[in-house]
C-alpha cells in the first residue's frame, strides 16, 4: 500500500461500536437460566468466624441457594493458590473463596446467595445471620511491625511477611567521599483502582461435556485459567476464560480474585450459570489497593548536587494477604536509582501484614511511589545547596554516553537492570522550554498580583517496560482475504486491536479494515500472561510482526511456486503478491488461503503446509526503558488552599511509536491518574481498620473542571531490544505526576514563605495542608 500505518495516529478501530452502545461487557453477558449472586462481606477489619446461619436467606422467595464454603467441600478446599510464590514468603498467604475461620479485612466474603436477580440476592444476603468474634486490629503498616503489635492472623507470631534488600556499589565510600549528606521521611497513600467498570464474573458450565466457562473482568484471563485449573485440579483444556469488552483495569483487575473461584463452584454445584457484577459499596472493600508505603532515607551528595549514593529503610502495606506475593515491593527496589547515576545504593524493605484491603498493583506498581521519593529527594538537595532544580538533574542523570547503562541493582528475575537507550537531559531541556521556565517568575508576580501563588514543578523518571517472558500472536488470512490475529493479550481500553492491526497492516500490504483482533480469550489462543507494567506494544506487537513476517515468506514462497518466479522479484501490495513492476500479474493472498486450506486428492505446491498462517511468541532480549521529563504550574488560592494545576507539559520516550494518538491518550490519562494521587485520592481507616471514605463524596477523583491543558511532546529513541524498536507507554503518565505537582506546590509555598516554607513529603495534599502551611506550620 501507497501508505504506512505504523507511526500513523489512525483512528481507533474499537471505538465506533463502543460509541454506538454495541461494547460486550461483563454484565452484558445473558444465558439461559442465569441466577444472580451476591455476598455476604465481613463488618469487621479482623474476627473469628463462629457460625453462618444460611437458613433465613434461603427461606426467602426467589432465592434458588446460599453458600459458605463448607457446601464446596466435595469441590475443592483449602485457600487460593499464590500466583507468585516467592522463597521470601515461608507460608503462602492467600485468602479461600469464601472465608473459613476467620476474616481479616472489611469487606472478606463469607458467603454467597444465588437468587433470580440480583435485588433479591441482595435482600436475602442481609437476612444471612453471621456470629462473628471481634479481634484486635492493626490498620498501620508502621503499626504492624511493633513488637507488640496484635497479629493480622490468628497464629502467625509475626505480621512481617517479607524482608527484601537490595544493594550495589560501596555506600560507605560514597557517604564518605560526600560533601553533604540528608535525612528524609516520605508517605505515599493508599488509593484504588476505580476504572469506569467495576469487576464482574459470570460462570457456567456444561455438565454433558465437563466444561467450565468464565466470562470476567480481568487484565490476566490466562492466569485466572491456570490458578482455577490448579484449584480445582482440573486439566486447563476443560476451562475456558474470557475477557470481553473491560472499562478500565489499571492493575488490580490483573489479581485473581475470591469472587472467580467462589462464582466456579458456584456454576459447579449448581449446574446453572451466574453472573456477580461488584458495585461501587463493594468495590471500596474488595477490590484490590495500592500506595501505602513509608519510606526513611539518607542521600549523600556533592556541593555541585551530584548524588553518590543513597541508603535507608521503607515499609510496605500488603493488607491482610498476599495475592501478589512480594511483587510490589520487589518491583520498588528494582526502581532506584530511577534516572540518577547513583556509586551507591544499600535499601531495606519490610513488607508488613494489616487488616486492610490487600494490595496489588495499581497504574504504576510501585514505581510511582519510588519516583516521588527520587524526585523529592532531589528537590531537597537542590534547595539545601541553593542551586536549581534542573542542575541537581542535569548533574546526577545517567548520561546518554553511558547506554546501555547497568544500573548495578538486580531485577526479580536475578538478571542486571541496564537501560537500553536515550538522553535524560533532552527530555529536562525540552521540557523546561515547553512550559517557559526562563519567564516563569514574570508569570509567578503577575498572578501573586490577582491573589494567587503560582508554582513550577518538575520530574523526571524512567520506567521499564516490555516486561517478559513473552505474550504470543497467530495471523491467519481467511478463504475470502481477511486478516485474523488472534493472541492472548487482553485489552481495557488502551487500543491493542488498532496498534496491532497497523504492525499487521504494514508488513502484509492489507487494509486495516480487513483485519479482526482476537484477544483475552483462552478458547481462541492458547497461552498468555497478563496486561500488566506497559508491555503489550512490546511483547504482543512484537510477536505480530514476526508472525506477519513469517506469513508474508508464506506467501511469496507460494507465489512464486505459482508465477515461477523468485521470491526477490515479488512483493505485497493491496491484499495480493505481486511481480514487481508488473501490477497485472499477482494473486489475491484470498486466492492463496483457498488453495492452501486444501482440496481433497490434490497435493499442495511444493509440499507447503497448510493454511495462509503463522504464530509468533517474542521474547525480548531484555527489559525496554522508557523515560521523561514532566513539568507543571499550579495556582494556589490562598484564602481557602485550593490548589489547581493549570499547566502540565509531558516530554517522553517511548521509542518508536506505532500511533501517537493513542499513546498520548494513555499519558494523558495517566498524567489524571497521577494528579488524583497528588491531591484528591485517599483511602482512610480508623484503627479498627473500618473504611472511613467509601463514596465519591469522600473518596475524591479528579472531574473534567480539575484537569487541566496537557501538552505532549515525543522523543523517538528505538529500543534495540525488539525488532520494532517500540517501548511501553501505558504508565508514564501516572509515574511522574505525583512529584512533579508536589513539587509545583512547595515552589508555589516558597516564593510566599521563603526558607519557612516546607519541604513537602507526603501527597495528597489537601487544602486543609496548604492553609495550615500558609499560616506558618510545617505539616
Amino acid at each position: 500500500m501507497s501508505a504506512r500505518y505504523f507511526g500513523a495516529s489512525v483512528a481507533r478501530s474499537e471505538d465506533a461500536r463502543l460509541l454506538i452502545g454495541q461494547g460486550r461487557y461483563v454484565d452484558d453477558i445473558d444465558m439461559p437460566g442465569m441466577l444472580h449472586v451476591a455476598f455476604v462481606r465481613s463488618p469487621m477489619a479482623h474476627a473469628r468466624l463462629k457460625a453462618v446461619d444460611l437458613a433465613p436467606a434461603r427461606a426467602m422467595p426467589g432465592v434458588v441457594a446460599a453458600y459458605t464454603m463448607e457446601d464446596f467441600a466435595g469441590l475443592a478446599e483449602g485457600p487460593m493458590p499464590p500466583m507468585a510464590p516467592h522463597p521470601l514468603i515461608k507460608q503462602p498467604l492467600t485468602c479461600h473463596p469464601l472465608a473459613r475461620h476467620e476474616l481479616c479485612y472489611v469487606g472478606e466474603a463469607i458467603a454467597m446467595v444465588v437468587a433470580q436477580d440480583r435485588a433479591l440476592a441482595e435482600t436475602a444476603a442481609l437476612a444471612v445471620m453471621v456470629d462473628l468474634e471481634e479481634l484486635p486490629a492493626v490498620a498501620d503498616a508502621r503499626a504492624a511491625l511493633q513488637p507488640d503489635a496484635a497479629p493480622v492472623h490468628l497464629g502467625r507470631d509475626s505480621n512481617l511477611l517479607a524482608s527484601l534488600h537490595t544493594q550495589f556499589g560501596d555506600i560507605d565510600a560514597a557517604f564518605e567521599a560526600a560533601d553533604h549528606r540528608l535525612t528524609e521521611t516520605f508517605a505515599t497513600h493508599r488509593g484504588g483502582c476505580h476504572a469506569m467498570e467495576c469487576r464482574g464474573v459470570v460462570a457456567s458450565y456444561d455438565q454433558r461435556e465437563d466444561h467450565l466457562s468464565i466470562y470476567t473482568s480481568s487484565q490476566a484471563p490466562f492466569m485466572v485459567r491456570r490458578q482455577l485449573a490448579n484449584y480445582l485440579s482440573r486439566d486447563e483444556q476443560t476451562i475456558r476464560v474470557a475477557a470481553p469488552d473491560v472499562g478500565g483495569g489499571f492493575g488490580p483487575k490483573a489479581n485473581v480474585y475470591p469472587e472467580e473461584f467462589a462464582l466456579a463452584l458456584g456454576a459447579l454445584k449448581l449446574g446453572r450459570p451466574l453472573k456477580w457484577i461488584e458495585d461501587r459499596q463493594e468495590h471500596f472493600v474488595a477490590t484490590n489497593q495500592q500506595r501505602d508505603q513509608f519510606w526513611t532515607l539518607e542521600v549523600a551528595f556533592t556541593a555541585s548536587g551530584r548524588i553518590l549514593g543513597l541508603k535507608g529503610h521503607g515499609i510496605h502495606d500488603s493488607g491482610a494477604y498476599a495475592p501478589y506475593g512480594v511483587i510490589l515491593p520487589a518491583n520498588a527496589l528494582v526502581c532506584f536509582p530511577g534516572p540518577y547515576a547513583m556509586q551507591a545504593i544499600d535499601i531495606r524493605l519490610d513488607v508488613a501484614l494489616t487488616n486492610l484491603v490487600p494490595t496489588s498493583p495499581v497504574r504504576g506498581a510501585s514505581r510511582p511511589n519510588v519516583a516521588f521519593i527520587l524526585e523529592r529527594i532531589v528537590d531537597k538537595v537542590a534547595r539545601h545547596l541553593g542551586h536549581s532544580r534542573e542542575a541537581v538533574r542535569a548533574a546526577s542523570f545517567v548520561r546518554a554516553a553511558q547506554m546501555p547503562y547497568f544500573t548495578g541493582g538486580v531485577a526479580r528475575d536475578g538478571s542486571r537492570v541496564s537501560y537500553d537507550s536515550g538522553d535524560y537531559q533532552v527530555a529536562l531541556d525540552m521540557v523546561l522550554e515547553k512550559i517557559g521556565a526562563a519567564d516563569f517568575t514574570t508569570r509567578q508576580r503577575d498572578a501573586l498580583k490577582r491573589g494567587k501563588l503560582l508554582g513550577l514543578g518538575l520530574a523526571a523518571c524512567v520506567e521499564d517496560t516490555g516486561i517478559g517472558p513473552f505474550e504470543g500472536a497467530s495471523l491467519r488470512v481467511t478463504p475470502r482475504g481477511k486478516l485474523v490475529i488472534a493472541t492472548g493479550a487482553a485489552a481495557q481500553g488502551q487500543g491493542h486491536a488498532t496498534m496491532l492491526a497497523q504492525i499487521a497492516a504494514d508488513v502484509l500490504s492489507i487494509d486495516m479494515a480487513d483485519i479482526t483482533v482476537e484477544a483475552g480469550d483462552t478458547g481462541r489462543f492458547p497461552l498468555g500472561l497478563s496486561t500488566v507494567g506497559s508491555r503489550i506494544a512490546v511483547t504482543a506487537g512484537n510477536s505480530v510482526h514476526v508472525a506477519a513476517q513469517k506469513l508474508r515468506s508464506k506467501a511469496l514462497h507460494f507465489a512464486s511456486l505459482k508465477l515461477e518466479v523468485g521470491a526477490d522479484d515479488l512483493e505485497l501490495s493491496e491484499g495480493a503478491v505481486q511481480v514487481k513492476g508488473v501490477p497485472g500479474l499477482k494473486i489475491p493472498l484470498a486466492d492463496i488461503a483457498r488453495a492452501l486450506a486444501g482440496t481433497t486428492g490434490v497435493p499442495l505446491p511444493g509440499g507447503m503446509e497448510p493454511d495462509l498462517a503463522a504464530t509468533a511468541y517474542f521474547e525480548s532480549s531484555g527489559v525496554t526503558f522508557a523515560y521523561g521529563s514532566n513539568a507543571c504550574e499550579v495556582e494556589i488560592d490562598t484564602e481557602t488552599g485550593d490548589t489547581r494545576v493549570t499547566r502540565y507539559v509531558v516530554v517522553h520516550d517511548c521509542g518508536r511509536m506505532i500511533n501517537p494518538m493513542i499513546v498520548d491518550g494513555q499519558i494523558r490519562g495517566g498524567v489524571i491518574h497521577g494528579i488524583g494521587n497528588a491531591l484528591f485520592e485517599r483511602m482512610l481507616h480508623d484503627e479498627q481498620g473500618q473504611p472511613l471514605t467509601t463514596t465519591y463524596g469522600e473518596y475524591l477523583l479528579p472531574m473534567a473542571c480539575e484537569m487541566p491543558n496537557i501538552e505532549i511532546h515525543h522523543i523517538e529513541t528505538p529500543s534495540p531490544r525488539n525488532p520494532l524498536g517500540v517501548k511501553g507507554a501505558g504508565e508514564a503518565g501516572t509515574i511522574p505526576a505525583a512529584p512533579c505537582v508536589i513539587s509545583a506546590i512547595e515552589n508555589a509555598l516558597e516564593f510566599q514563605l521563603g526558607k519557612a516554607a516546607p519541604f513537602i513529603t507526603h501527597h495528597p495534599v489537601s487544602p486543609l495542608d496548604v492553609v495550615e502551611w500558609l499560616d506558618g506550620g510545617q505539616g
